[in-house]
């Protein structure tokens, strides 16, 4: 082929102006789309997430989707062989309820299957949304509540003055409760709490109980229920007070209930949330705060559940102190041979031993999932 002296010409300027062709040290984002790129065990896309790990493979690789066995299975998910869930990885749906491995309730509510990827120091801090969610480290309600996360939390001077939001709830230094008992926070008013009224977004979004009446912010009626039609219509996007919302296994509002376990869902107004709470199981008697189910649906077993464990039911509250060995020694507990918890795994193979600083057999303590 004949290069016309034009041609070159192009060429050499663009050279000169440094836009040859350098190969990129990562495929850019967006490759891990295929069956291939899917099962080769490599972080095409670069987002921290390898395989059917990433939402990307979910979503377009038939390897990734779930197996449909010839002969359906009715077995439990979370069985346990040789101290895992084997059950909990293999792509089928083992109990028939239409969910499979870690979108099944019975395999993410235990951590050792590490169905979570945002439960580390690590991801928790590296600017990553490592679980694709839509919320990254603190923002995340993974890390804010991860049994193994230390980062995000605002408790001290330094956090408490370096203008950032350390636990990711949304509010800065001083105007976080949490920095309360310091004194360069006590000494002085919270920034923007000047004012005796709360019925403007600005005041419906400063941390601070404006009119003093015990309430802060969206949950005071002056926001959500009696403010002006915008001030509404902004504290409604954090209310957890439609069907929707009560229905979608989410902490809308940031309180800590999910869905029926929220009042403003369990004693909701509206007769469709309350015929739905209503169908739900509970998990708050003594035969189902010991059938090894999370009946209720919230990730939370027996009495790992704090439906279980705050139960009214004295007999509830006393097969939970045994169960978890409130006030025994842990070291006994964790050398039994015994799954106390019935969540699956014994003595050292279970983090609540293995990661207890009470125990002290468990000198070994288990990697991390990478």
């Amino acid at each position: 082929m004949i290069t016309s002296p034009k041609t070159l010409s192009v060429f050499a300027a663009l050279l000169l102006l440094g836009c040859e062709f350098k190969r990129p040290l990562t495929a850019p984002l967006g490759y891990e789309t295929n069956d291939q790129n899917c099962s080769d065990g490599i972080d095409n896309d670069n987002d921290g997430r390898i395989d059917c790990e990433d939402a990307d493979c979910i979503y377009t690789s038939v390897h990734c989707g779930q197996e449909v066995p010839l002969l359906p299975t009715a077995e439990p998910e979370n069985t346990v062989v040789n101290g895992w869930m084997p059950k909990c990885h293999d792509q089928i749906d083992n109990d028939d309820n239409g969910h499979f491995d870690c979108g099944d309730k019975q395999c993410n509510s235990a951590p050792e299957n590490c169905c979570s990827t945002e439960f580390t120091n690590e991801r928790c801090s590296d600017g990553i949304d490592n679980d694709s969610n839509g919320y990254t480290d603190c923002e995340d309600f993974s890390c804010r509540k991860g049994m193994f996360v230390n980062v995000c939390v605002e408790n001290t001077p330094d956090l408490c003055a370096d203008g950032k939001d350390n636990d990711g709830d949304g509010r800065v230094d001083c105007e976080d409760s949490s920095c309360s008992n310091y004194d360069s926070c006590a000494t002085a008013a919270p920034p923007n709490c000047e004012g005796d009224s709360e019925n403007t977004i600005e005041a419906c979004s400063d941390g601070c109980d404006n009119d003093g009446d015990g309430y802060e912010d969206c949950d005071d009626w002056s926001c959500n229920k009696d403010g002006p039609a915008d001030v509404v219509e902004f504290c409604a996007q954090f209310a957890e007070d439609t069907l929707e919302k009560c229905s979608n296994q989410t902490d809308d509002n940031g309180n800590g209930y999910t869905d029926c376990e929220d009042f403003s869902c369990s004693k909701s107004l509206d007769p469709e949330i309350l015929a739905y709470c209503a169908t739900l199981p509970s998990e708050s008697t003594y035969e189902a705060c010991i059938d090894g189910i999370d009946n209720d649906n919230n990730g939370y077993t027996d009495c790992n559940d704090y439906s279980c464990r705050e139960a009214d039911s004295d007999a509830v509250r006393a097969a939970c102190q045994e169960s978890l060995g409130t006030g025994q020694d842990p070291d006994k507990r964790c050398y039994d041979g015994i799954d106390n918890d019935a969540d699956g795994f014994t003595d050292c193979a279970d983090w609540d031993c293995s990661w207890n600083p009470l125990v002290t057999i468990c000198n070994d303590k288990p990697k991390i999932c990478e």
